[in-house]
């Protein structure tokens, strides 16, 4: 393998080769580089799944030819789209889950761009209706927003207003929520787990607040909930939480599939609560190879497989077996902050029992976040260090995401590694300070954690 034509040459890597090669060696070339990629089970940086059944890797595969907008062609797929749809309706109390508005996206990142053109386009409609200005369009949501509010903000030109986080509290409230709407804002944002410590926001609060707002003003400000992930746990794990459809003011919510949707990147959802939601004007009639059809999305071309591996999942698992693994992960989440916690040098700000995310800080001088990231990225853990947003960039925190696929076995193995690296961090005889000592840039690690979805 390794002396054939092909492999036993340099590759040039930034051109095309002269000549072919056979395609095993081709591809024992690309899997080769490959290995120096992390361990995905390994990475507690990412909300994405890194795990599914073989009966789902192989209908990824069945379907990885289909190009799924091509709904003449392919009229199944385009059917399986539309159950998971009404499927999610129900689950999140659509007043009509049977006729649920809603399409499948990339992910989270195009959901958000989706619901918000719509938010702006409501927005615009309303004010020439009453013959007022359109030109500065805001839109209300905390600092710790998926950077994906911030470019639909920058793409759309549209304002963000930020509410930042202030001593103990990480993200949006109901006061800051209204204090910073006025006659321009579209909408407010609302995150069912925030990626930054798995916390939810406080959607009801926040509904609640905006009815007084119209109540007392007039002002009328939708709600879009950014569940990418919560919008997957809250309805199994906690049902008597309300922050979905069943708040007259929420207008529409997103979630990834791939996240604890439980299907490989990427598959993203978005659905309003009805058609008066969606501006016909954003709804495109395209004639496709013989056929036309109905789209609102960004992306046009892509595969179906992901659609259909999240009906599998659906079908496979059913309720029950959503909220089975869903429980288990938040059972390990909070083993996971209870064991930290008892360890000494750490404190908690979340515990999981949300989102099976936690955050934490290191409270004792002599070592930082920074510090145990790189300890334990040295066994293969991938564990995200990071400063928080204004106003508290002086908070520096470690986050553990707990996804299908990580149990007490594991669980106890990133213990026992963070418990061995204790020790050697405390012996320092010169303490690392800060980020950039241990090889790391605040800003862009921010950045990267944000981005790739969390």
């Amino acid at each position: 393998m390794f002396a054939r034509h092909g492999a036993e040459i340099s590759v040039p890597k930034h051109r095309l080769p002269a000549r072919p090669m056979d395609p095993d060696t081709a591809y024992q070339l690309v899997h080769d580089h490959l290995m120096l990629d992390g361990n995905a089970r390994l990475n507690l940086a990412t909300f994405v799944t890194t795990w599914m059944e073989p009966e789902a890797d192989r209908l990824l595969a069945e379907c990885s030819a289909k190009n799924m907008i091509d709904k003449d062609e392919y009229p199944q797929t385009a059917e399986l789209e539309r159950r998971c749809v009404s499927m999610l309706g129900q689950l999140w109390h659509a007043p009509s889950e049977a006729t649920s508005l809603g399409c499948s996206t990339i992910g989270s990142s195009e959901a958000a761009m989706l619901a918000g053109l719509a938010l702006k386009r409501r927005w615009q409609q309303r004010r020439r209706r009453d013959g007022a200005d359109t030109a500065r369009p805001n839109l209300v949501m905390g600092i710790n927003v998926q950077v994906c509010w911030e470019k639909f903000c920058t793409y759309f030109e549209v304002e963000p207003r930020f509410a930042p986080m202030e001593g103990e509290r990480f993200h949006l409230d109901a006061e800051q929520a209204v204090r910073l709407c006025d006659e321009n804002t579209i909408g407010v944002v609302a995150v069912l787990g925030s990626t930054f410590d798995g916390s939810y926001e406080p959607v009801a609060e926040i509904a609640a607040a905006l009815d007084d707002l119209q109540s007392r003003t007039g002002l009328d400000v939708p709600v879009h909930v950014d569940g990418a992930s919560g919008a997957m746990i809250a309805p199994f794990l906690d049902p008597g939480l309300v922050w979905d459809f069943r708040l007259p003011r929420v207008a529409s919510i997103n979630t990834s599939g791939h996240k604890y949707g439980l299907v490989y990147p990427g598959v993203g959802w978005v659905l309003w609560r009805d058609a008066e939601a969606v501006p016909e004007e954003l709804i495109f009639k395209v004639n496709y190879l013989g056929g036309e059809m109905a789209t609102f999305a960004l992306n046009f071309s892509r595969p179906g497989g992901q659609v259909v591996a999240q009906y599998y999942t659906f079908l496979r698992l059913g309720w029950e077996g959503f909220r089975q693994i869903q429980a288990e992960c938040r059972r390990v989440a909070t083993y996971l902050s209870r064991r930290v916690a008892a360890m000494g040098p750490f404190r908690l700000l979340t515990h999981g029992d949300e989102l099976p995310v936690f955050a934490f800080t290191v409270n004792i001088p002599n070592f930082s976040v920074f510090d145990v990231s790189a300890g334990l990225r040295e066994r293969g853990w991938q564990v995200p260090a990071y400063t928080f947003p204004p106003h508290r960039e002086d908070l520096a925190v470690l986050r553990i995401v707990v996804r299908n696929g990580m149990g007490r076995e594991i669980a106890d193995l990133l213990l026992d590694d963070l418990e061995h690296l204790l020790p050697h961090l405390r012996r320092q005889t010169a303490p690392i300070r800060g980020a950039e000592a241990a090889g790391f840039d605040h800003a862009s690690v921010r950045h990267r954690e944000l981005t790739r979805g969390g």
